[in-house]
């Protein structure tokens, strides 16, 4: 049985906020999710995040109250801690005098970034980055992706969304690797969706599973994957955020050329000989990008 937790970044929404939208799903056997999670488990408690989500794009921001404390970097966690709290009281206090949507969000992002507020960027970075190679390192577990260019998608010729595009790619080429690995065995490898639990693609995603077992995706019949996705908080389930991780560092490359965090996971991308096949990003046919280039490897 294999394992694969699928997270989202970006807007499926045309044109919506961002350029891309990428859909990500990480492949894991279960007899190996044990030790997994307690490498993940392992590293949040060296930075004293242990009850926290790993969620990338809040924890890499900037924290500019943290360059308003003398001598931040030298502090203990819980002084850090207990000072940024400080200013974050002062400032909402200000913001709701003032009114307008300046206090809404930094509410929201003051929640969002509450469990991380003790470490510097620089700790926060190395977070990611550990994680990021512990991922590289896992020679069992296999990236799938969708990584669409918005600018190039037309939805009355596909004849469906971004977001149901993308989960049918990552759908069929999970069922694909099933298949193959499952080539000769007494048994057939058996797989399992886990999704972030997004109620607002929850009923979409299960509606279309239930057409895929019945009738199959475009490219595959399904004969591997089991059920309809399972959706779970991601707060509390490690998995999904490694999901997360992946589905970021994708969308930052295409978005900012920032290659770090994908030179990092890109050997966990499936492949079938030297051709990446598990990771797609749907652009332009001219398309020169790191993805593109191992994905036409023949």
């Amino acid at each position: 049985m294999h394992i694969c937790y699928i997270d989202e970044s970006g807007t499926a929404e045309l044109p919506g906020t961002t350029s891309h939208f990428i859909l990500a799903g990480l492949s894991i056997p279960v007899s190996r999710w044990k030790d997994c999670d307690r490498q993940i488990a392992s590293v949040k408690a060296t930075y004293q995040i242990s009850d926290a989500e790993i969620h990338v794009g809040w924890m890499l921001r900037d924290y500019p109250e943290q360059r308003k404390i003398a001598n931040f970097e030298t502090l203990a966690f819980d002084q850090r801690r207990a000072q940024v709290a400080q200013h974050r009281r002062a400032t909402l206090f200000k913001a709701q005098k003032m009114g307008g949507k300046g206090y809404k969000q930094l509410k929201k992002t003051y929640r969002h970034t509450d469990s991380y507020m003790h470490l510097t960027r620089l700790e926060r970075t190395q977070v990611i980055q550990t994680l990021a190679d512990m991922l590289r390192d896992w020679q069992f577990a296999r990236l799938f992706a969708e990584c669409i260019d918005k600018v190039h998608f037309d939805p009355l010729r596909h004849q469906h969304t971004v977001d149901e595009q993308a989960f049918e790619q990552v759908v069929s080429r999970f069922e694909r690797y099933l298949q193959l690995i499952s080539a000769g065995q007494p048994q057939p490898n058996l797989g399992l969706l886990i999704h972030d639990n997004n109620p607002t693609v929850a009923k979409k995603h299960t509606d279309l599973m239930k057409r895929f077992h019945a009738a199959g995706t475009q490219w595959i019949d399904l004969t591997n994957l089991i059920e309809t996705p399972l959706f779970v908080d991601s707060t509390l389930t490690s998995m999904v955020q490694m999901a997360d991780l992946c589905a970021y560092a994708l969308r930052r490359y295409f978005e900012n050329n920032e290659a770090d965090l994908l030179n990092r996971i890109f050997a966990r991308a499936d492949r079938y000989g030297d051709t990446v096949v598990g990771v797609r990003h749907f652009t332009a046919a001219s398309c020169r990008c790191r993805i593109c280039t191992a994905h036409r490897t023949i």
